[in-house]
């Protein structure tokens, strides 16, 4: 290789130098995954009021510290985490349980036999207390 032209950095001319980077994407992207799995599989589970929930595919995860919740059973009782309320009562119920919480999440849980009428009026009670998020429980199928 006496004649052979060769560059600065050492290489031959028309030569290969590999890349010698850690490549993080793959690891960036199952964190991501992961991160929309338990942000969706949350809710579950967070209330003792027994309701026969709508199923749902998706796997289950632990639930927040002391979430909000407000559950609507297949009679059309309220229930404020595990007291019974009524509909009136609910938005100064919240309000008084939660005044600095605002921007926190509200899970709704209502049995599937409940009148979708009757879940938007609980919907708009809880708004009406000034809770803007608000997410819908479902439940998840038995794994096969």
């Amino acid at each position: 290789m006496a004649g052979a032209n060769v560059d600065p950095a050492g290489l031959e001319e028309g030569g290969y130098r590999p890349l010698a980077e850690i490549n993080v994407t793959p690891l960036v992207d199952v964190m991501l995954v992961l991160l929309i799995i338990f942000m969706i599989t949350a809710p579950l589970l967070l209330s003792n009021v027994p309701l026969e929930l709508p199923r749902l595919a998706g796997p289950s995860v632990q639930r927040p510290e002391e979430p909000l919740v407000v559950s609507l059973n297949r009679d059309g009782g309220i229930f404020l985490k595990d007291q019974q309320v009524t509909l009136d009562e609910l938005a100064g119920r919240l309000r008084a349980l939660a005044p600095g919480r605002r921007g926190e999440v509200i899970f709704v849980r209502g049995d599937k036999g409940v009148d979708y009428g009757a879940v938007m009026e609980l919907l708009g009670a809880v708004g009406k207390a000034g809770f803007a998020r608000i997410s819908l429980v479902a439940d998840t199928p038995p794994a096969r």
